[in-house]
């Protein structure tokens, strides 16, 4: 390194996008791994948004001269409460050479700015230098996800259930149903039932769909029998947050809502569609196999 610098910065602009895209690409190529970046929904996070002061830092990158050769970002999905999520990487030419470890205890600073929060560190599974370094933290194993793509020849096919079901966009007055549904399908206790839980700690339909998110109440029959979280961003439709509630399971609804959520998508031009599944949530596993879904990589969660 010839002229090495950091920059950190609350949120991420046009001009940061493109040069940490730039160099997760070369990663990806060299490595053949994956990243959980989640450039795109940072990069609308931060137009959609009005910032006023200094907030919290969540990019941390690493230059030498103009190139980028070092990056890791934090994320905070899903509120206030949520845990904070981490992960990142280094140029190929610039690895052992103390780039990740300096970036690394520039985020655990922050960390412990923020009260010492729960943090998930995130490695793909096959990255060797990526597992080390993350057993090398204390780390201990939390859960890990299967990301999981359509197949390109897959047609579909809809039966009755997926006629009954019918969508809703949620807007803010539907936050307190979802974050009850999360807690029912992801054990997100952080806003329990009956309590006067401010607004600030609960997933906003509308700011979402600002970060270019959308979620959809499904409803069956008058009810709202579920929900899902859709997302397309450079040609790749993601869905997330999909789930029933229990008392409508067995009737075909899981698998209506992810059709419609695959129509959806279509209908917007996804070149791709993708979703991520718990390894140990082996119902959700075969539904979304059943459906043309198969496996491409899997993503393992260390919490601090």
């Amino acid at each position: 390194m010839h002229n090495p610098w950091l920059k950190l910065r609350e949120g991420m602009n046009e001009e940061d996008y493109d040069l940490i895209n730039g160099l997760q690409e070369r990663c990806i190529r060299e490595d053949q791994t994956t990243l959980k970046l989640e450039l795109d929904y940072k990069l609308a996070a931060r137009s959609s948004t009005e910032r006023k002061g200094i907030g919290p830092i969540n990019e941390f990158m690493y230059f030498d001269g103009q190139e980028l050769i070092g990056y890791i970002g934090i994320c905070e999905f899903g509120g206030a409460g949520s845990p904070l999520e981490v992960n990142g990487m280094v140029h190929p030419e610039y690895r052992r050479q103390g780039v990740f470890g300096t970036l690394s205890k520039l985020v655990m600073d922050e960390r412990r700015s923020r009260g010492s929060k729960s943090m998930l560190l995130l490695s793909d599974r096959k990255s060797e230098a990526g597992q080390a370094f993350i057993q090398g933290t204390g780390a201990n194993y939390h859960h890990s996800e299967h990301e999981m793509y359509l197949r390109t020849d897959w047609t579909g096919v809809h039966d009755n259930s997926t006629e009954d079901v019918t969508f809703r966009i949620a807007t803010n007055a539907d936050a307190r149903e979802i974050q009850r549904q999360n807690a029912i399908y992801f054990g997100d206790d952080r806003v329990e039932e009956g309590t006067d839980e401010p607004e600030s700690r609960m997933i906003l339909p509308e700011e979402e769909a600002q970060r270019g998110m959308t979620i959809y109440l499904a409803e069956a029959d008058g009810q709202v029998i579920g929900k899902v979280h859709i997302q397309l961003s450079s040609g790749i439709g993601g869905i997330y947050g999909l789930g029933v509630l229990p008392e409508h399971r067995g009737k075909g609804y899981g698998r209506a809502v992810l059709l419609r959520a695959i129509d959806r998508l279509k209908e917007a031009g996804a070149r791709d569609i993708m979703l991520q599944v718990v390894v140990e949530n082996a119902s959700a596993l075969r539904l979304y196999q059943t459906c043309g879904f198969v496996e491409t990589s899997t993503m393992d969660y260390y919490e601090l």
